[in-house]
C-alpha cells in the first residue's frame, strides 16, 4: 500500500477516535463542575490542560477583557467548536472526512457513508454554541457517531493492511487519550496528598471511570469496593476493558505484527511498540503507585508520542 493511503486511514481512524475522547473529557469536566468538588474554573482549566491545549487556549483568550477565563462557556465552545483549535471535534471530524475521501477507494461504502452521516451531524450539532443544559445531548451525539463509523468499519471492512492500519490509529489514540484522563486526576484534580483516599478522591475516581465507559465494567469486576489502586489498576493494566492502557497497547502490538507479516519486514515500530506493552504487562499497580502515577503516566505519554513518530517514519505517511 501507498504510504500516502496508509497515512490517510491511520489519520482517518485517530480523528474519529480524538472525536470521541475530546467529548468524553468535556463530559468528565462537566461532572466535575457540577458534583461541586472544584470550583468551576478549575474544573474547566483542567479538562483544556488534560487536553493538551492549554497553550492554543490560553493564546486565544489573552485579549479578552477579563483576562484568560475558564468557563463552561468558552472551554466547550473551544473544545467542540473551535475553528482556530485544530483538536477542537469540528475540526477532527472535517480532518477525518477529508483524509476518507482520499482514500476513498480504500474503504467500503458503509464505511464512507457513516463517517460522511457523521461530519454532517456533527455539524449540524455543533452549529451554535452549546448551552450547558444542552450538552449532554450533544456530547452523546458526538459518542454515538464514532460507534456508527466504528461498526460501519468493523462490520465491513476486510481483515487486510488496510483495516490493520485502521486499529492502528485508533488504538494509539485511545491510548493516548485513557492517559491524559488518568493524569488529570492524580496531576490535577487532587488537591493535597492528604486527600489521597478521603471521600473526595474515591468520588473523583469514580468520575474518570465513567468518563471512559467503564464504571459499570469496574463494578462487575469489583464488588468489594471501589479504591484508588483498585481504579488505576483497572484503568491502566486490565486488558479485558478495551481502554485500558495495557489492552490499547496490546491492540498496537497485534496490528503492528500482522503489518510485519503482511510486508515481510520487522519494523522499528513494532519493536517499539512490544516494549511498551511488556512494561505493562510485566508491572502491578503497587510498584506505579511507588513510582509516582504522574510521572509513570508522563512516560507512557512519551513513549507513545515516539511510537506514532516511528510509525510514521516506517511506512512513509508523508511520501
Amino acid at each position: 500500500m501507498l504510504g500516502r493511503t496508509a497515512g490517510g486511514i491511520y489519520w482517518m481512524c485517530r480523528s474519529l477516535e480524538r472525536s470521541e475522547n475530546t467529548a468524553r473529557l468535556v463530559e468528565a469536566g462537566s461532572r466535575i463542575a457540577l458534583s461541586r468538588m472544584l470550583d468551576g474554573e478549575s474544573a474547566w482549566k483542567s479538562v483544556v490542560t488534560t487536553a493538551g491545549v492549554r497553550q492554543s487556549y490560553d493564546d486565544r483568550h489573552r485579549e479578552d477583557d477579563d483576562g484568560i477565563v475558564y468557563n463552561h462557556a468558552q472551554v466547550t465552545n473551544f473544545l467542540l467548536r473551535d475553528k482556530a483549535n485544530p483538536s477542537s471535534v469540528l475540526n477532527v471530524i472535517d480532518s477525518a472526512r477529508q483524509n476518507a475521501r482520499m482514500v476513498r477507494t480504500a474503504i467500503t461504502t458503509e464505511a464512507w457513508e457513516a463517517i460522511n452521516e457523521s461530519w454532517m451531524e456533527l455539524n449540524d450539532a455543533l452549529a451554535r454554541p452549546i448551552r450547558e443544559t444542552e450538552l449532554p445531548a450533544a456530547l452523546g451525539i458526538i459518542r454515538r457517531q464514532a460507534a456508527l463509523v466504528r461498526g460501519a468499519l468493523h462490520g465491513t471492512m476486510m481483515r487486510n493492511d488496510i483495516y490493520y492500519f485502521a486499529r492502528l490509529g485508533t488504538y494509539l489514540e485511545r491510548a493516548d487519550n485513557t492517559a491524559r484522563i488518568i493524569d488529570v486526576k492524580y496531576y490535577t484534580l487532587l488537591p493535597t496528598v492528604a486527600s489521597v483516599g478521603s471521600a473526595l478522591d474515591n468520588v473523583q475516581w469514580e468520575m474518570i471511570l465513567r468518563s471512559v465507559s467503564a464504571h459499570r465494567a469496574f463494578r462487575w469486576m469489583n464488588d468489594t469496593g471501589s479504591s484508588a489502586s483498585a481504579i488505576a489498576e483497572f484503568l491502566i493494566l486490565d486488558e479485558r476493558l478495551p481502554r485500558s492502557l495495557a489492552f490499547c497497547a496490546s491492540e498496537m502490538v497485534a496490528n503492528l505484527e500482522l503489518l510485519t507479516t503482511e510486508y515481510g519486514i520487522d519494523y522499528p515500530s513494532c519493536r517499539r511498540a512490544r516494549e511498551l506493552s511488556e512494561r505493562l504487562q510485566n508491572r502491578d499497580i503497587k510498584s506505579i503507585f511507588d513510582v509516582g502515577l504522574h510521572k509513570f503516566i508522563g512516560s507512557f505519554l512519551d513513549d507513545n508520542i515516539h511510537l506514532a513518530q516511528q510509525i510514521e517514519t516506517d511506512f512513509s505517511f508523508s511520501g
